[in-house]
């Protein structure tokens, strides 16, 4: 080899190394939306793709996001600002997509049925002309399924069958019944614009695999040259006894026969993943196909978190069966869908209440009565007030907002004049009203409070601060333990109380919180715990 030729290759071998960010190949890591996101179901619209996730008891219902490339994801607004006048609760499973120039989302809900009674579970349908809203609800489709022992309905998938005829596909929630029923999902035709069902519904898959256990739901539907595939999820899909898992079936006509792949499930854990399943399926336009789906991260802070939206390619092997990451379940890092990298999310997150608009960010659980608004003036204050609350209740009222890992530190600036005498203002990690704790602000003292169930004790107690305004932190480890403290200046703090036991707080929020009168908050800050 002459001089000059190993001069070329010791270049051309350099260059592998210092090739320039944008010549390599863009990479994204999983969780693309992390924090608490399930059921995310995914839809394209132009150059923009859509994404709607579960929101349970939490308001406003059905959280919306939108990307350009599949992996940064933006927060932008939910379905409902207000529940549906029929409904009382449970809001799941939206399926958002698209047909024909109309946007719909097929949702869950718990149908009010009295202040006594729990309500049945049923499956009902939102629309609009563009996939950012307003959406018009148009009630439920299908609730009660009498041949399952009068079982509700859930997770709603829309398809269009070989005779281009819309359906819905659902699961009647048998695992609800007791005794247990099978979970069978059921394909009824609808009416074209999507409103109501027409025809009779037929049972096109149930529960008869060993992986599948008691649970077969999560349906997605569709149709790849001749065939149809319907991805669907089996076994338990929360809590710390879970072991989620996704399957597929298909068939050349849509009511069936359907046959299971021997292959399943097609996700399964893995080392850094588990309870992989429910989600759906978006088409780019080059033709690639990608499955928007959620997992509980393999770490000590998982159930903290929840449940994250997590995406994978999904490719065609030479037997037409599917394939997601080899077969190895959930991926870490996986080449960027468009070429556009993935941005960091363990970031810091600021809300100085500045926009008289309260961020998407934030929730409230739709069973507490409260007013929240945004003060501009002044600086910008957040204003939370409870609805005939008592003076001991720590958690009339709450705003909150998603934690994406279980190590962080939480802080706000609270108004102490604004704090009346019987009145309590605070900062607290938040599941739901029985599992949470937190640090509050009132009568002249600061205290560490706990709830687990109905037990609700104060962990400790100090005096508080005479000044005008109170600062207030909590830091998290690990989603298990909480440390409070509160300062005067924000530079000097005493802790509080000491490490309290947290890990029952499943889905924890970093919530502000009202009790007995209203609270007024200057700003909070969380920031991520390496």
């Amino acid at each position: 080899m002459s001089r000059g030729t190993r001069l070329v290759v010791f270049i051309a071998f350099l260059s592998c190394f210092y090739l320039p960010a944008s010549a390599r190949q863009a990479t994204y890591h999983n969780p693309v939306v992390a924090g608490d996101y399930p059921d995310p179901s995914v839809t394209r619209a132009g150059e923009d793709y859509w994404a709607a996730t579960t929101t349970g008891d939490w308001a406003p219902h059905f959280a919306l996001l939108r990307s350009r490339d599949l992996v940064n994801w933006q927060k932008v607004g939910y379905v409902f600002q207000t529940k549906p006048a029929w409904a009382k609760g449970d809001f799941w499973a939206p399926e958002i997509m698209s047909d024909r120039g109309r946007f719909f989302v097929f949702y869950v809900a718990r149908r009010d049925e009295g202040p006594k009674k729990k309500g049945t579970l049923c499956v009902a349908v939102a629309t609009a002309a563009a996939p950012e809203g307003p959406y018009a609800d148009r009630g439920p489709l299908v609730c009660q399924i009498p041949e399952r022992g009068g079982v509700g309905s859930i997770d709603p998938a829309f398809v269009r069958d070989e005779r281009g005829d819309p359906f819905l596909v659902w699961k009647a929630d048998g695992n609800d019944a007791r005794p247990m029923e099978p979970t069978s999902i059921y394909a009824q035709q609808l009416s074209e614009d999507g409103t109501h069902l027409v025809g009779k519904r037929k049972e096109i898959l149930r529960n008869d695999a060993p992986w599948e256990g008691s649970v077969t739901e999560g349906s997605f539907i569709l149709r790849r040259g001749d065939w149809f595939y319907h991805f669907y999820s089996g076994n338990a899909c929360c809590g710390r006894a879970c072991n989620y898992a996704l399957g597929v079936a298909r068939s050349r006509r849509l009511l069936g026969p359907w046959e299971k792949y021997a292959r399943n499930p097609i996700i399964a854990a893995n080392r850094d993943w588990q309870c992989p399943g429910h989600g759906s399926i978006v088409e780019t336009a080059e033709g690639r196909d990608f499955l928007l789906y959620h997992s509980y991260r393999q770490r000590r802070d998982a159930f903290s978190v929840g449940r994250e939206a997590v995406l994978d390619e999904v490719k065609w092997g030479a037997d037409g069966w599917p394939v997601v990451d080899e077969g190895r379940g959930p991926s870490s890092v996986a080449p960027a869908p468009l070429g556009v990298a993935g941005r960091a999310t363990e970031s810091e997150f600021f809300d100085g209440f500045t926009d008289a608009r309260l961020s998407a960010e934030w929730q409230w659980p739709m069973t507490n009565e409260q007013s929240a608004r945004v003060e501009v003036a002044g600086g910008g204050h957040l204003v939370i007030e409870p609805s005939n609350t008592p003076g001991d209740e720590f958690t009339g009222a709450v705003v909150a907002r998603r934690t994406t890992s279980g190590d962080y530190a939480a802080t706000t600036l609270l108004d102490a004049r604004a704090v009346t005498p019987n009145a309590r203002a605070g900062l607290a990690a938040y599941g739901w009203r029985d599992a949470s704790t937190g640090v509050a602000f009132g009568g002249g003292k600061v205290s560490v409070w706990r709830r687990e169930g109905k037990d609700e004790r104060v962990v400790a107690s100090a005096d508080a601060p005479r000044s005008e305004a109170v600062y207030l932190r909590m830091t998290a480890e690990g989603g298990e333990r909480y440390r409070f403290a509160f300062s005067a200046n924000g530079r000097d703090w005493k802790e509080l109380g000491g490490a309290v036991e947290g890990g029952y707080i499943e889905g924890a929020r970093v919530a502000l919180t009202a009790g007995g009168g209203p609270a007024r908050f200057d700003w909070v800050k969380i920031t991520p715990i390496k």
